[in-house]
């Protein structure tokens, strides 16, 4: 194969170099130390998977977490914590139930106006929040201690949730690339933040459409964006001013913060949401969190055995479906009861006294795992981005039950592809709920199109984990990604929206017209003048 040994020599040491050359590229990151402010909740668990990859990696990791964190341990082998005071720590269980309760009487509007109503009830209960939390993101950086000490260490990022804000102001005041790992911001989808977002085809978040709209959904759309515009401006914007102009440049905003951004981790993938315009810096992982499914537990295996040909259907509300009217609780129940599936059903609630023989309660299961299981037939879920992603990965249609904020939305898109059925938690009837599941149970279509999006997901030449990591890895070698952040960032609105141009233009319009006429009438009236005098 080689004409000497000389050859073969050449060929080692170019091998050699090409190896020392890569190995010295990675070990430009191993050891970087990376500051970490997440968002608690299921957030959290998206971020975790992102911290555990990186810790392998030999990152040096530090969190910053709220000191009543409901999720988020304080002490980790992967990470040291530092605990703070954070919008968390006045957050109850019980906020969230009384949304829920809100949410579920604005459903009962006009479709036309529901949505609109529905939205701007969350703003407004989150707008308070937005007070809190400048309230806390100061007294983080008034706090000198904590701040020298972070600027001591000298962190390479901060990686950082945006859905709350803290970790936007923090990296932004100590001078530190920014990593998002996102999806939600103030409003909804980060997208609607950064990218450019026509309204003719790309729904806002929380109005509910798909991509091919008729005329008054358009205008139902154009509501949604220009009550997004007020609520951002008017509501949360001026929440943090007096924060901005104490420890900020002037002119400083949350929007402006944002967009400093260096790479947006995006936890969507075009399998799922709808095609749209995006950036350079924003960097598509969605269902990162992913994995093939692991073996059982014995008992949880002989149970999903025992269904039989039937199959075993999966239902997960998270941790709002104790909130339910107990009347829905026991229609789902008592449907249920009727199929042949054996269920298993997650829930914090009581049992319904209409509990069927084929249906086992628990409070926690493997989700993953039983997703991934070959006799799992459907999942009866509140539509979580993180069961979608995993419903799609494992190919297994979806009965919707969308209770707050982005489910509506995400059901919807799944809907669309008709891989989904949603129905209505605040009308829900135990003949709605039957026909629904048997829908689904009977009907191969729902299979066969979560199947094609689950083979579309899958079908990329790089993993959405090692591209978030590779991405994170290279704003530390590189100490950012400014080349990839588009000019129209730093521009003021209304040179973003040409206004400036616009009314220059209109202004030399408005003069040339001007001129015109005033020439046009001076001529007329000095001709008149010359007539009036000849006669």
């Amino acid at each position: 194969m080689f004409n000497n040994n000389q050859d073969m020599s050449t060929i080692v040491s170019v091998f050699s170099a090409l190896f020392c050359v890569l190995l010295a590229q990675s070990s430009l990151c191993n050891g970087s130390k990376i500051l970490v402010v997440p968002v608690d909740g299921s957030h959290w668990i998206n971020m975790k998977i992102i911290l555990e990859e990186l810790h392998a990696r030999g990152h040096e990791i530090t969190v910053m977490r709220s000191a009543k964190s409901w999720f988020i341990p304080s002490t980790s082998p992967i990470y040291t914590s530092i605990n703070v005071t954070m919008f968390e720590d006045d957050a109850d269980r019980d906020f969230y139930i009384k949304m829920l309760k809100d949410v579920m009487d604005r459903r009962s509007y006009p479709n036309f106006i529901r949505t609109l109503y529905q939205q701007h009830l969350l703003t407004s209960e989150i707008g308070d929040g937005h007070k809190i939390l400048a309230k806390f993101a100061a007294k983080i950086i008034e706090d000198t201690e904590l701040i020298k000490r972070l600027q001591d260490t000298k962190f390479d990022i901060i990686l950082t949730d945006p859905a709350l804000t803290l970790g936007v102001i923090l990296g932004s005041y100590l001078k530190l690339p920014m990593v998002f790992n996102v999806r939600w911001m103030n409003l909804g989808e980060g997208h609607l933040a950064m990218a450019p977002t026509p309204v003719s085809y790309v729904p806002v978040s929380g109005s509910e459409l798909p991509d091919q709209m008729d005329f008054p959904e358009r205008i139902k759309n154009m509501l949604h964006y220009l009550l997004n515009v007020y609520e951002q401006y008017f509501i949360i914007n001026p929440a943090y001013s007096e924060l901005f102009q104490k420890h900020f440049p002037p002119g400083t905003d949350m929007i402006s913060l944002e967009l400093s951004a260096e790479i947006w981790l995006f936890r969507a993938d075009f399998v799922f949401e709808f095609p749209r315009p995006t950036m350079p810096n924003v960097v598509y992982i969605g269902g990162f969190q992913c994995k093939e499914a692991e073996p059982l537990p014995d008992d949880l295996e002989e149970f999903m055995q025992s269904s039989g040909e039937h199959g075993v259907v999966l239902m997960s509300l998270g941790t709002l479906v104790s909130a339910l009217p107990s009347d829905i609780t026991e229609a789902i129940a008592a449907a249920f009861a009727e199929l042949p599936q054996k269920v298993i059903w997650r829930t914090l609630g009581d049992e319904p006294s209409s509990l069927g023989n084929n249906t086992r309660l628990v409070e926690w299961f493997p989700q993953k795992d039983l997703l991934g299981h070959p006799k799992t037939r459907l999942f009866v879920a509140h539509g979580g981005t993180n069961g979608m992603y995993e419903a799609i990965y494992h190919g297994v249609p979806v009965l919707g039950l969308p209770l707050l904020f982005d489910q509506f939305d995400n059901l919807l898109r799944l809907k669309v592809r008709g891989a989904a059925r949603v129905e209505e938690v605040r009308t829900l009837t135990k003949d709605s709920f039957l026909e629904a599941l048997k829908d689904i149970l009977e009907n191969p279509s729902y299979q066969n199109n979560i199947q094609h999006l689950s083979q579309l997901h899958r079908d990329q030449p790089m993993s959405p984990m090692d591209t978030a990591i590779f991405w994170i890895e290279y704003v530390i070698r590189n100490k950012g990604a400014a080349h990839l952040k588009p000019a129209g960032f730093s521009l003021p609105w209304y040179s973003y929206f040409c206004l400036d141009v616009a009314a220059f233009l209109l202004a030399i319009t408005g003069t040339f017209i001007m001129g015109s006429v005033f020439v046009f009438r001076f001529f007329c009236c000095r001709k008149s003048n010359k007539k009036l005098k000849a006669e």
